[in-house]
């Protein structure tokens, strides 16, 4: 286990806090990270308050968290010590169902697990944290690198805002010269 420093939230109503917890070991497959920047998505506030009452506190929020890869477990082979990395929502899922199959790990029949808030697969009686954090351990699989000539700081919200509305705009296939409506004017209108 690796104690832990980050900011959680303890009950609906009050600010965050300093918080510390232990983060499981770092297994076979596992890349642990030193997290440099986190964004503030809108979702971390609507758990910090129980928007959709299914908050366990505490909760340490944040899904939108790039760092420098600490340690890799024995099975990594991607991935080093000094790499630039990023996480997103998401930390693991069955991988084995027919949307995992086919990269739909959202879409997982056992429930995919977010990277705050969902029951860890990987620890007894504990719910996952996020990147309010110093540092985060993550299967690989949900792991993704970052090009070191971006401007770090600014690539966290691309995790979250950005994927939210460049999946769309792929999947329809929009192109140079076509028309969309973004509604927002939050992270999503910005990055439209």
């Amino acid at each position: 286990m690796h104690v832990t420093s980050s900011f959680a939230a303890f009950n609906s109503s009050d600010e965050l806090k300093p918080y510390q917890f232990d983060r499981r070991d770092v297994g076979a497959k596992d890349v642990q990270i030193d997290i440099l920047y986190c964004g503030v998505c809108h979702s971390d506030i609507h758990m910090a308050h129980n928007d959709w009452g299914f908050t366990h506190y505490p909760i340490v929020p944040g899904h939108e968290i790039i760092g420098r890869v600490l340690s890799v477990g024995t099975d990594v082979t991607q991935f080093k010590a000094g790499d630039l990395v990023g996480v997103g929502c998401m930390v693991d899922s069955c991988r084995t169902c027919s949307p995992c199959q086919n990269h739909l790990e959202q879409h997982c029949e056992q429930g995919m697990v977010m990277t705050y808030g969902s029951p860890d697969p990987h620890g007894a009686d504990a719910i996952t944290q996020g990147g309010y954090s110093t540092q985060i351990v993550v299967d690989q699989h949900f792991v993704l690198r970052v090009s070191e000539s971006l401007d770090i700081k600014a690539v966290a919200p691309l995790l979250c805002a950005g994927i939210t509305v460049y999946s769309p705009l792929r999947q329809w296939g929009v192109k140079p010269g076509d028309k969309v409506g973004v509604i927002g004017l939050g992270g999503l209108g910005h990055m439209g």
